[in-house]
């Protein structure tokens, strides 16, 4: 398998570092979701982890929930509620959501504000290395001391503190050395929760929150990272100089994936521009194998704009998938789908490339209804197809999602 690896900027031979593969997903900050943009993300990831296990290969995923943020906050004050009661509702809701799309759950599913002593442990030493400083009260990552940031994200020193200014930074923060150090340890402000630190009370950092989980759950250095293309600069690029400043091992993550952003009406979809297109939304109209198959029909490197149209032929895949693995075939020669099984295999193996992926596998299925009416035995073939099938996570003629996906997510969802 070939993946493309946003570090060196290339594609490279995916081999995993130890027996089961590591993958750790920047999970939601639940305040307002699960838009397509979500969707896209977390169904990529899906169908990588999936196309795994079916080759026989074990995965340990982990996908995190970012609930105490800057924006739950903000978004608790607007609505006049508990910063915790927001984080849990929408968590809930995102994972109704994901067992309807009957995404493979995680393996773990932390939340940030699980792992507060953790995230201090490793805090004390990022100071005790001489990379972070505190003052009054905020601990925060001095970026000058770290010559590879940047590596990830190709920006220019120049122009980075532009892009992190309108992904969260606080450039005018009085106790910055520098604008683009960013913080580790938060001081408490007014009305805002609160943890005791060694620094007096606060809360932690974004950052920090990534990089202690994937350490905790899957080690110094693990083998895929991902999230969406939005997070590369600064979120990942923070997670890395922390990560290899705090452990001293290289690299913290061996390959980094990321999917591209969704547009709809001409922009990118983001709740400030108001263009979010929910999934909830789109499945009163549509069913699930549609919509998979519809985020399945993009490269997860391409950005690509919300099409009705296309969510329209990919219901009518979906139908035509549902209509091959029911077919009654006859007892004549046996049809063969190897060549098209392997044919979705080498897809998914050159960069994970699910359009191909989903043409060779709905022209499987148009091969066995043509063969199943003229008599063919289709069964071995349909095994085959259903098989396939999995990868994309959907159901065909099953009656719901599968029993692994409920009870994976009903067991994480004990904890909100």
């Amino acid at each position: 398998m070939k993946l493309y690896n946003v570090l060196s900027q290339s594609i490279e031979p995916f081999t995993p570092g130890n027996d089961a593969v590591s993958i750790y997903v920047c999970g939601i900050t639940p305040y307002d979701t699960t838009h397509l943009g979500h969707a896209f993300t977390y169904t990529t990831f899906d169908v990588l982890i999936r196309f795994l296990e079916y080759q026989q290969r074990p995965v340990t995923y982990v996908q995190n929930v970012t609930d105490i943020d800057d924006d739950i906050l903000r978004k608790a004050q607007a609505v006049n509620d508990d910063w915790l009661a927001v984080g849990n509702r929408w968590t809930r809701h995102f994972i109704e959501d994901l067992q309807t799309l009957n995404l493979r759950p995680p393996d773990h599913f932390p939340r940030a504000t699980e792992v507060i002593a953790p995230m201090i442990d490793i805090i004390e030493r990022l100071l005790d290395k001489g990379v972070a400083y505190e003052k009054g009260g905020s601990v925060y990552f001095y970026v000058d001391d770290w010559p590879e940031f940047g590596q990830l994200s190709r920006i220019p020193k120049a122009d980075m503190l532009a892009v992190a200014n309108e992904r969260g930074n606080n450039p005018d923060d009085p106790h910055k050395q520098d604008p683009l150090d960013f913080v580790l340890w938060q001081a408490h402000a007014p009305g805002e929760p609160a943890w005791d630190s060694p620094w007096g009370p606060g809360r932690p950092g974004w950052h920090i929150e990534c990089s202690t989980m994937a350490a905790g759950l899957l080690g110094n250095t693990i083998d895929i990272h991902g999230g969406g293309s939005d997070l590369i600069f600064p979120h990942h690029e923070c997670e890395i100089a922390q990560s290899e400043a705090a452990t001293g091992e290289k690299p913290f993550v061996r390959f980094w994936l990321h999917t591209a952003m969704v547009h709809h009406e001409g922009e990118k979809m983001s709740k400030s521009l108001g263009n979010l297109v929910m999934a909830r939304d789109l499945l009163k109209t549509w069913s699930p194998d549609a919509l998979r198959l519809y985020l399945a029909g993009y490269h997860y490197r391409e950005i690509w704009s919300h099409d009705d149209d296309a969510l329209a032929a990919a219901e009518q895949r979906a139908q035509q998938l549902l209509a091959a693995a029911t077919a009654s075939g006859g007892t004549g020669p046996a049809f063969d789908a190897s060549t098209a099984e392997a044919a979705v295999i080498n897809a998914l193996d050159n960069d994970l490339d699910t359009p191909a992926a989903v043409a060779a596998l709905t022209q499987l299925a148009d091969d066995i209804v043509t063969a199943a009416a003229a008599g063919q035995d289709v069964a071995t073939a349909q095994t085959t197809l259903k098989g396939l099938s999995t990868i994309f996570g959907l159901r065909l003629d099953a009656d719901g999602p599968e029993e692994r996906v409920i009870a994976g997510w009903d067991e994480h969802l004990k904890k909100f």
